[in-house]
């Protein structure tokens, strides 16, 4: 169904009739993997207590993961792949059960493909704080109903803490290889200066040092519109008839303006009208407005928005100088070889945070200058331009250790 087609990998498109008739009726109070759901390809894994970098703890956490290839004899050929915000463990696949959409990377993971997982052992899990089968607001806590706005804060560190933890259980003492994107380039990066001897590749793509002001501005209007819903209920809304869907749509919406570029909204839809109704006072809406409609509508069927609201701030938090002398300090502690990749519409983070990044690494594969894509989608590139991105990770994973 085209409609589960995760549109972040994918340029932008006219929402048909079809489209919008395919998420007609409100969605579910959540739309969180629950226990009894279906698990699809999802493994299970837990770590024990877990303490978080500002105080508190998690009593324990569960990891929900998916792997692809097999792993070698001395365990040599591993490599973490780490999602953005709204990603998951479902990096290959069709949809189906269990599985509300295709894999998000399918066009770089796979047989014959930069990350060939005819000689790589893939493993993809679920963020701490996400919401389709890792710990998070969604899942019991210790009182035996969901979390909720109880689930404590997060930072990007404790969910690298939580990943180090889950690879020790896992067996994988060394990654050949940690990729990310978006949020999981913040964790890539984090891995790289937090266990350097466990990390031999890094792969940082389309993520920042830290998370400047700007960012963080454009993260609190998306929470601000998942408390302002009032069927939010201060978090407490997983046994109510209707959840606060409308804000975490409009959050959703908002995203999306951050993850594609002008010139591709511009190009794709101009001043279109969705229908014949004119938008010039007679009901009617501009074909981008539907688009981001139909997008934000479909995301509340797939996702949660205490975890949202969580992930945000894990966000926010990234700075990897904190308490470690600063940016430049923090990033001399790599001793991996590594990748800075780079997006040139990128309006989120743009290329100047990757130049950073790649200007105090000891080792790059461009030296001291970051991979920089031409693309039309923004953001969103990373996911999208398969060609370019893949050709750089083969480069990555090509260098000796």
């Amino acid at each position: 169904m085209d409609w589960q087609t995760p549109e972040d990998t994918v340029p932008s498109a006219f929402i048909t009739a079809a489209d919008a008739r395919s998420i007609i009726g409100k969605p579910p109070a959540t739309g969180a993997w629950r226990e009894g759901d279906p698990t699809g390809h999802r493994q299970f894994l837990s770590i024990s207590a877990l303490e978080l970098e500002r105080g508190g703890s998690l009593p324990s956490v569960r990891v929900a993961y998916e792997t692809w290839g097999t792993l070698n004899a001395d365990a040599s050929n591993a490599v973490l792949v780490l999602h953005a915000l709204t990603g998951d463990s479902h990096v290959v696949g069709p949809p189906g059960v269990g599985h509300p959409t295709a894999g998000w990377w399918g066009g770089l993971v796979g047989d014959g493909l930069a990350v060939d997982t005819r000689d790589w052992f893939v493993v993809a899990p679920n963020t701490l704080g996400g919401c389709q089968g890792t710990t998070g607001p969604a899942s019991h806590s210790p009182a035996g109903r969901e979390w909720g706005a109880d689930f404590p804060f997060i930072t990007i560190r404790d969910q690298v803490a939580a990943q180090i933890a889950f690879a020790d259980v896992l067996g994988i003492e060394r990654w050949a290889a940690v990729i990310g994107g978006s949020m999981g380039g913040m964790q890539a990066l984090e891995w790289a200066i937090t266990v350097p001897d466990r990390v031999a590749r890094v792969a940082v793509l389309a993520a920042p040092e830290v998370s400047s002001a700007d960012q963080i501005a454009l993260n609190s209007v998306q929470v601000d519109a998942i408390h302002l819903d009032p069927h939010f209920a201060g978090g407490d809304y997983y046994d109510q008839p209707e959840g606060p869907y409308r804000g975490l749509a409009l959050a959703r919406r908002m995203a999306l303006l951050n993850y594609r570029s002008p010139t591709e909204l511009n190009d794709r839809f101009e001043r279109s009208w969705q229908s014949e109704v004119s938008p010039l006072g007679e009901s009617g809406r501009y074909a981008v407005e539907s688009y981001l409609d139909f997008h934000g509508n479909k995301f509340t069927r797939r996702f949660d928005a205490n975890s949202y609201i969580r992930l945000v701030e894990a966000m926010n938090s990234h700075d990897i100088g904190r308490d470690r002398s600063g940016v430049r300090s923090a990033l001399s502690r790599v001793t991996a070889t590594a990748l800075v990749l780079g997006i040139d519409s990128d309006r989120l983070f743009p290329v100047n945070h990757q130049a950073l990044i790649a200007e105090y690494l000891p080792s790059t594969i461009c030296g001291d200058r970051p991979v920089v894509i031409s693309s039309p989608f923004g953001h969103d590139g990373f996911l999208i331009e398969d060609a370019a991105v893949g050709q750089h990770v083969s480069r990555l994973l090509a260098t000796p250790e």
